[in-house]
């Protein structure tokens, strides 16, 4: 079932397990849907947490188009929809572009995050050669962008795919083909996380860094992940062969880690 919140600019879809324990709100990256989370939601929920799984802005069932797409106007959702749930303080778990609003939400208000599970966090301004981003301004912006997004996406899967991978894929290509999401999700992606890297080390939530050594978004997916470990004092998860969502393509291996985590707390 889907719940509808909704913020002066558009509207935030969530699920909500309804569970009597604390809160957990699950952000997807950009250019996905809150299904990224359809292993580790149930896994969570069966030990007692209040799962919710909520989509970005303009993703998924969200709304669109809304005036903003950036870090500060994601965080600012992160921080309402906890408002709205009276969730407070609430675990957030954010992967590949939603980190960066996560930490943003964690510095603005401190009391109201329990604490943050980065997934594959981007949290620093890439520094792209200017081959691979005229590669990328090619691929995204003519009429094969969605079919280039698509292939792109099963890179980041890299050892092995979920049995329902081709159900979700089809998902996600039918909701990035309607009107605006498309690019809401390159607009979000490519929104500043400048805001955020300079404040790193004044996060003081506990926190937990998870990224998988063949995630092909990083030259160096281990050390971007010990660098940001080490800047938020985090506790770090490396797991071995996995790509960008290591929740998903690997979850006996990081939902285990996840709840040890959050009974730590």
């Amino acid at each position: 079932m889907t719940d509808f919140f909704t913020r002066p600019e558009g509207t935030l879809a969530y699920e909500d397990s309804d569970g009597s324990g604390e809160t957990v709100i699950m952000l997807p990256g950009m250019g996905a849907l809150r299904s990224e989370y359809r292993y580790l939601a149930p896994a969570l929920a069966k030990e007692g947490y209040r799962t919710i799984a909520a989509d970005l802005r303009g993703q998924g069932e969200s709304s669109v188009p809304w005036a903003e797409y950036d870090v500060p106007s994601v965080g600012k959702d992160i921080l309402a929809i906890i408002d709205h749930l009276a969730a407070s303080p609430a675990h957030v778990i954010a992967t590949s572009f939603s980190p960066a609003p996560a930490v943003w939400a964690a510095l603005e208000r401190p009391k109201a995050i329990k604490s943050l599970i980065l997934i594959s966090a981007f949290l620093r301004n890439e520094k792209l050669s200017l081959t691979r981003k005229l590669s990328m301004d090619i691929l995204l912006h003519g009429p094969w962008k969605i079919s280039a997004w698509i292939t792109y996406y099963k890179t980041l899967y890299p050892t092995r795919k979920p049995n329902d991978f081709d159900e979700y894929l089809d998902n996600l290509k039918g909701n990035l083909e309607e009107k605006g999401r498309f690019e809401a999700a390159m607009t979000l992606g490519s929104s500043t996380k400048e805001l955020v890297e300079k404040r790193l080390n004044q996060v003081k939530v506990p926190t937990l860094v998870i990224a998988g050594t063949k995630d092909p978004d990083w030259p160096d997916p281990k050390a971007e992940a010990e660098f940001i470990a080490d800047k938020l004092s985090a506790k770090l998860l490396i797991v071995e062969n996995a790509g960008h969502y290591p929740q998903t393509e690997m979850p006996e291996k990081v939902t285990p880690a996840i709840l040890d985590f959050l009974k730590s707390i």
